[in-house]
């Protein structure tokens, strides 16, 4: 019941609080709300709820600390736990997740989600052609709420960006093209295996000082 009511409640302040959501200071936070373009595998999970508008805070997500967010079509945002191989593994985790107090989560395979088409789309497979004359970054993560830089293990200097959908993008570097790549390899075998290159002047409007 608990739960409940705190969903209740961070539903209202969804409209009321994101004025001084504007400060990011109040936003931060160790719960990782992962923005996800498009679904990947493993692609079993469960999802824990559906909402028509993102929450303005993260103590919305208070009984997890990891979930995936994703956009689709039908103007629905769906909030998923959990990257399982198959229906069986997932199955067996359904009945500790609607103990925490999502009664109505249920079992999904997130590649049948159908994602909006307004979402940035990025090409993860390394094959996205690279203009030696621009300036390139390495994106690492993106969040529904700004978490501490010091999520990032082994990495310093980590700029975060604050797109127009309000949506907050971290990456790392100042490449030129001709060395994107190269430097792209390395930041992966760091561990960081979905990093992807993205045009930094795109971005630099977007920075957060």
């Amino acid at each position: 019941m608990k739960l409940k009511l705190l969903l209740i409640i961070a539903a209202i302040m969804v409209s009321t609080s994101y004025g001084a959501a504007e400060d990011i200071a109040y936003l931060r936070t160790n719960k990782k709300i992962i923005r996800m373009e498009k679904a990947e595998s493993p692609y079993w999970a469960i999802q824990i709820i559906a909402l028509k508008n993102p929450p303005g805070v993260a103590s919305f997500f208070q009984a997890v600390d990891v979930a995936r967010e994703y956009v689709c079509l039908d103007g629905f945002v769906r909030y998923t736990v959990g990257e399982f191989n198959n229906y069986e593994e997932a199955k067996s985790n359904l009945a500790a997740i609607k103990a925490m107090g999502y009664d109505q989560a249920f079992v999904v395979n997130t590649a049948q989600y159908k994602m909006s088409e307004d979402q940035p789309q990025n090409d993860r497979s390394g094959n996205t052609k690279i203009d030696p004359n621009k300036t390139y970054t390495v994106q690492l993560s993106a969040f529904r709420f700004p978490v501490y830089l010091s999520h990032f293990e082994n990495l310093d200097n980590v700029m975060e960006f604050r797109m127009k959908d309000k949506i907050f993008r971290y990456c790392v570097g100042e490449f030129p093209g001709t060395e994107a790549r190269e430097e792209l390899q390395k930041i992966k075998d760091m561990g960081y295996k979905g990093a992807f290159l993205v045009e930094l002047d795109k971005y630099l409007p977007f920075k957060i000082e």
